[in-house]
C-alpha cells in the first residue's frame, strides 16, 4: 500500500519515524509538503498535483496529515481535496480544523459534557467583570484562539495585569479566551496519546522553573505515567467527539477530577518513544492502513 504523509519537512522526527514504520511493514511512504501541492477542481476528476508535476499524484491508499502548528486554510484545503477524491485521511479536515480553534473545540467538548476549565470569550472591557465572576479569578489563564506549543498562553495573576494584557491584545484585533486557573495543577498537566480506540502512551509534563506552561517546547520536562481509568476514558471520549483518530489530549488534574484543556491533531511523540521504547509511529501507521483496508472493504460491498 502507498501512504502519503503531509508534512513541511521530511527530516522532522515524527515524519521520519512514520516513513520508517511504513517501510518496515513493506509499504511505500511518500512525504508531501501541503504548501507545495496544487489543487484541480472540475466536474469529472478532482485532482492533486505536487510541486511542478504535470501529472496528478499517483494512487494513494491513505493520507496522514502532520501539519500541526503550520496548519492554515491552504493546508486544510489539500486535506479536504484528498477526501473529495475518496482517499482515506487520518485525521480528516473537519476534525483538524475544529481542534486548531481552541474556542470551537471547547464548545464541542462542553456540548457533550466533557469536563473543561470554565472559559469565557469576551470582546471588550464591558464584559470583563462578568467574565471574572464566572471563571473565579484572577488569577486567570489567557489564550489566543489559535496557538500551539504554549505560544499565546499567558497567566494574569492580578486584575491590573489582566486589563493591561487584554487591552493590548484587543487593540491588535485578537480574540482571547479567559479561562479558569486550576491552582492545584499549576505547572503540570498530562498528555495522553490516542490512536484509534486506545491510549498508546501518556506523559506527565512539568513546567520549567518560573513558567506555568508545561509544554516540552517551552522548556518543560516529562515523565511517563500510567493513566487512571477516568483519565483514559476522558481522553478517548474527547478525541472521539472531535472526530480525531490520532490525538494528543492534554488534561489537568483538578480537585474534582481530570479536565481537558486542549486537543492536538498532530501530536509529537519523540519524547514518548524515547522514554518508553514503544513503537508509537508503528501504531499510527498500522491504524492508518487498517482504516484504509476497512474503507476498501466497505466499497467492495456496494
Amino acid at each position: 500500500m502507498r501512504l502519503a504523509i503531509l508534512s513541511r519537512k521530511r527530516t522532522l522526527y515524527a515524519t521520519r519515524r512514520l516513513v520508517e514504520a511504513a517501510e518496515r511493514r513493506g509499504h511505500e511512504a511518500v512525504v508531501l509538503d501541503p504548501t507545495a501541492c496544487w489543487i484541480v477542481c472540475d466536474g469529472e476528476s478532482p485532482a492533486i498535483h505536487h510541486k511542478a508535476g504535470r501529472k496528478a499524484l499517483g494512487e494513494i491508499d491513505v493520507v496522514l496529515p502532520r501539519i500541526g502548528g503550520a496548519v492554515g486554510d491552504y493546508s486544510l484545503a489539500v486535506v479536504r481535496q484528498f477526501e473529495m477524491t475518496g482517499v482515506p485521511v487520518v485525521n480528516g479536515s473537519a476534525a483538524i480544523g475544529c481542534s486548531r480553534d481552541k474556542l470551537r473545540s471547547l464548545q464541542f467538548l462542553s456540548q457533550h459534557g466533557i469536563d473543561i476549565p470554565k472559559t469565557v470569550m469576551a470582546r471588550g472591557p464591558a464584559h470583563l467583570d462578568g467574565a471574572l465572576r464566572i471563571v473565579g479569578g484572577p488569577p486567570v489563564v489567557l489564550k489566543l484562539i489559535h496557538g500551539t506549543q504554549g505560544i499565546g498562553v499567558m497567566l494574569a495573576e492580578t486584575g491590573e495585569a489582566l486589563e493591561s494584557i487584554l487591552h493590548t491584545l484587543w487593540s491588535l484585533g485578537q480574540n482571547i479566551l479567559i479561562q479558569e486557573f486550576v491552582a492545584e495543577s499549576r505547572g503540570r498537566d498530562v498528555r495522553a496519546l490516542v490512536v484509534g480506540d486506545r491510549v498508546v502512551a501518556a506523559m506527565k509534563r512539568t513546567a520549567r522553573i518560573g513558567d506555568f506552561r508545561s509544554n516540552i517546547h517551552r522548556g518543560g520536562s516529562g515523565r511517563i505515567v500510567g493513566l487512571s481509568s477516568a483519565h483514559e476514558r476522558l481522553a478517548l471520549h474527547a478525541a472521539r467527539i472531535l472526530g480525531l483518530e490520532v490525538a494528543g489530549v492534554d488534561m489537568l488534574e483538578s480537585c474534582t477530577g481530570p479536565k481537558v484543556i486542549e486537543i492536538n491533531s498532530s501530536p509529537g511523540f519523540e519524547g514518548l518513544e524515547k522514554a518508553t521504547g514503544l513503537d508509537i509511529a508503528g501504531a499510527i501507521v498500522q491504524h492508518a492502513f487498517e482504516q484504509s483496508s476497512a474503507m476498501m472493504r466497505e466499497r467492495s460491498v456496494f
